[in-house]
């Protein structure tokens, strides 16, 4: 099973269009730190994902796990919010397989680091190349509409135009 760790903004995104379940489905479990856990169940409470994340962790899918390098955490938090300094650096200290973080911030830090990593965006275009989800088109259009999430129009095209659609 790859090794997987989140920031919050994939979860809560994927949550608000109904897909978090992705996740569980396309990795088995995934890994939070706890400054993702405080930002999407604690402090959102109500909102989307806060219930979604807490049931997964409760039946053991998500995972929350304390980050030990502290000094690199204090470095990226000089950069970054809370939750996407300690999912960097959990996934530097565990090796992780994938990062899920959708930030532009955080991403250039996470590719400094030589961490693969992915977002919202490439989650929905694996599932639909592996028949996950029937149509990448009204995903990202939910995600658009209903999620609130921003894709610029350049990469919204070539994600249909990579699945074929």
């Amino acid at each position: 099973m790859p090794k997987v760790v989140s920031d919050s903004s994939t979860l809560i995104h994927l949550a608000r269009i109904g897909r978090l379940a992705l996740l569980r489905e396309m990795f088995g479990a995934i890994i939070i730190p706890p400054a993702v856990w405080q930002e999407v169940v604690i402090e959102g409470k109500g909102r989307a994902g806060a219930e979604e994340v807490r049931i997964g962790q409760n039946t053991g899918w998500i995972q929350v796990v304390n980050v030990a390098n502290e000094p690199l955490m204090r470095i990226l938090k000089r950069e970054l919010d809370n939750g996407e300094a300690e999912a960097i650096a959990l996934a530097v200290e565990m090796e992780a397989d994938l990062l899920l973080i959708d930030e532009a911030d955080g991403r250039r830090i996470a590719t400094l680091y030589d961490l693969p990593k992915t977002g919202v965006v490439g989650i929905l275009m694996r599932a639909r190349l592996d028949g996950r989800i029937e149509s990448l088109r009204q995903e990202l259009d939910a995600l658009r509409e209903d999620g609130g999430f921003w894709i610029a129009e350049a990469l919204y095209q070539k994600a249909l135009e990579v699945v074929g659609e």
